[in-house]
């Protein structure tokens, strides 16, 4: 895994985004996927917000996905497998870049047909703890006719990022204006943050 590790690392000194094509297996994306379609079927997702936990504002002109907390505690063998995997990713980049992550937190993620998020930075105004944000897609057989491209706004201009399956993005919460565009088809990522500090 070093070598994938330092291709994410790598790409984001080049170009303030880290990209990965394989962070995620085959094996562990297919599970994973299924995890977060039995929970949406089930219907145990919830409406994604903006805002922390004391101040959610729930508005669907603004995003429109679904989401589901990661936890141990559900001691879910592939969510534990994809824990274990974070756990030697922020210890390899503490190590070697000396980021000081202390802390991670993940959802499942899932754009319906016709949803988007439009332009916002993964940092809330009252707590800094979020340090680089990380995205990995759910989606085989992405074309590109469905949409759902990641944009990220640079000074110079606009990078397009296809949700392709297994592919993970890494970039630092405070630095970068990013969207999710309109798909058109069904969307499923585990997006989360890499913290700092004891928030």
């Amino acid at each position: 895994m070093e070598e994938t590790f330092n291709t994410l690392i790598d790409s984001f000194i080049e170009n303030k985004v880290g990209i990965a094509n394989d962070f995620l297996s085959v094996q562990l994306a297919a599970h994973l996927k299924n995890n977060l379609t039995n929970l949406y079927q089930d219907k145990l997702m919830l409406s994604g917000g903006t805002g922390n936990k004391n101040t959610i504002v729930h508005d669907q002109l603004v995003r429109n996905d679904v989401i589901y907390w990661l936890d141990r505690k559900h001691n879910d063998p592939y969510e534990n497998t994809f824990f274990d995997l974070m756990d030697r990713f922020v210890a390899y980049l503490n190590l070697s870049c000396y980021t000081g992550i202390t802390g991670y937190e993940f959802h499942y993620t899932l754009y319906e047909k016709g949803s988007f998020y439009t332009k916002h930075i993964d940092q809330f105004q009252q707590n800094g703890s979020r340090a680089y944000s990380m995205v990995m897609y759910l989606n085989a057989d992405w074309k590109l006719a469905d949409g759902g491209e990641l944009c990220i706004h640079h000074a110079n201009g606009e990078q397009h990022i296809a949700p392709e399956n297994g592919r993970s993005v890494f970039f630092k919460s405070t630095d970068l204006l990013h969207e999710v565009l309109l798909t058109h088809v069904t969307r499923m990522s585990i997006t989360g943050w890499l913290k700092v500090g004891n928030n």
